[in-house]
């Protein structure tokens, strides 16, 4: 899959999640998917759609008669890409800051600190 260099939009990644999750499928497929959670009009799921299309987010298939489209970039680093950004715009760029940050303010439950240390001596071990 290629990679977009320009950013999805919040309301862009609730349609890549839907392609993501199953594709290729119709804008109306797209559009039935994510009206179940949001209660947009389909012109703005299908304005969302058209622009991640500009964007080179998602292609489509137009060689049927109804079009079908689906992911362009993989879900993971989309992710990893948005994770850096905010990574860079909230903490400077500092993982430990945000890391702390977090430990400090939210509740984490005796299973996520074990997840937690497990993944840090894996990264250590490398």
């Amino acid at each position: 899959m290629k990679k977009a260099d320009c950013k999805i939009s919040d309301a862009e990644w609730i349609v890549m999640k839907v392609l993501w999750e199953e594709a290729p499928l119709t804008s109306a497929k797209i559009v039935e998917a994510v009206s179940s959670n949001k209660n947009w009009s389909p012109k703005t799921i299908h304005s969302l759609i058209s622009r991640l299309v500009k964007k080179g987010f998602i292609g489509v298939n137009k060689e049927k008669p109804l079009y079908e489209y689906y992911p362009l970039v993989d879900k993971r680093d989309s992710i990893l890409d948005e994770t850096r950004s905010f990574i860079q715009k909230v903490y400077d760029g500092s993982i430990h800051l945000m890391l702390a940050n977090f430990i400090k303010e939210e509740k984490i439950s005796e299973e996520e600190i074990e997840e937690l240390e497990r993944l840090l001596n894996k990264k250590n071990n490398k």
